[in-house]
């Protein structure tokens, strides 16, 4: 038997949201073909939501699961689970060799320097519902499909920080704590986790890991992206209920992709996002 070739194009769900407008301006100009972006509703190569019939798709290499709940009630957020067999179905339809699924860092809960074999301990109902994507990731029937979780950091311009960080009068609000700083996360700017994500869907498909970090490599202080963004802040005392840092080992992107330099410091990712705001 002929062994298929798959090509190297992607489907990425999830387009017209905050990150997926980011990704798209971030992804303009990578080699290959250019990838198809999927949506519900609005601007999108495909309209599609999980229900309907799958429409006839051409050859894909990676579906990127960029969808999903981040807020809301159990119910809601229910809904990334019920995601993972849509993505699957749609690998299935297209041929695709791997789905690269969004997870998040708030499955760790709070810590330093977590790597993919911490055990989870979510501070909410957001990271309870990724473990969850998680464990139905890990149940899917054994097939050709390659499926691999990315935990993701704090993406620069998409994540609670983002609207603050936008061009205004008011300051920024931040937890301080005993040791004088705010929170400090690991962080990745869109425009690398656009190249990350181009990547990985040219790696074969037996070389992803079942889970991966997905973060810049070095944790930010969130003090440090408002004032790269000449924003003003304002300090509070942080309550005992407030995490001051949730910060992501970085070792197994590094080894997985050697040759991918990224960003380090709050200047460069402040000037990332704008680059990407300003493309059209």
């Amino acid at each position: 038997m002929t062994k298929r070739l798959h090509p190297a194009r992607c489907l990425i769900t999830g387009s017209n949201g905050r990150l997926g407008q980011l990704l798209q301006r971030g992804w303009r100009g990578f080699a290959g073909p250019a990838p198809l972006w999927m949506a519900r509703r609005g601007a999108a190569d495909i309209l599609w939501s999980p229900g309907q019939p799958i429409p006839t798709l051409p050859p894909i290499g990676t579906v990127i699961a960029l969808w999903g709940r981040t807020s809301g009630s159990a119910a809601e957020l229910s809904q990334n689970v019920e995601l993972v067999a849509h993505a699957e179905a749609l690998a299935r339809a297209s041929g695709a060799v791997r789905v690269l699924h969004f997870s998040s860092a708030a499955i760790y809960g709070a810590g330093r320097d977590l790597d993919e074999t911490a055990c989870p301990a979510p501070l909410n109902p957001y990271g309870h519902a990724k473990i969850a994507m998680e464990e139905a990731i890990a149940a899917l029937p054994r097939r050709a499909i390659r499926h691999c979780a990315l935990r993701l950091a704090n993406v620069v311009g998409a994540d609670s920080l983002a609207g603050a960080l936008a061009p205004q009068e008011a300051p920024i609000i931040l937890d301080r704590f005993a040791d004088g700083h705010g929170p400090r996360r690991s962080y990745v700017a869109p425009g690398d986790l656009a190249r990350i994500l181009h990547t990985l869907a040219a790696l074969p498909a037996n070389a992803l890991p079942a889970t991966l970090n997905v973060t810049g490599p070095v944790p930010i202080r969130m003090e440090d992206l408002a004032r790269a963004a000449r924003r003003p802040v304002v300090w509070r005392d942080a309550p005992d209920s407030a995490c001051q840092e949730v910060t992501l080992d970085a070792s197994r992107l590094a080894h997985l992709l050697p040759k991918l330099k990224l960003l380090r410091t709050a200047q460069e990712y402040i000037a990332d996002l704008h680059r990407l705001e300003f493309t059209r």
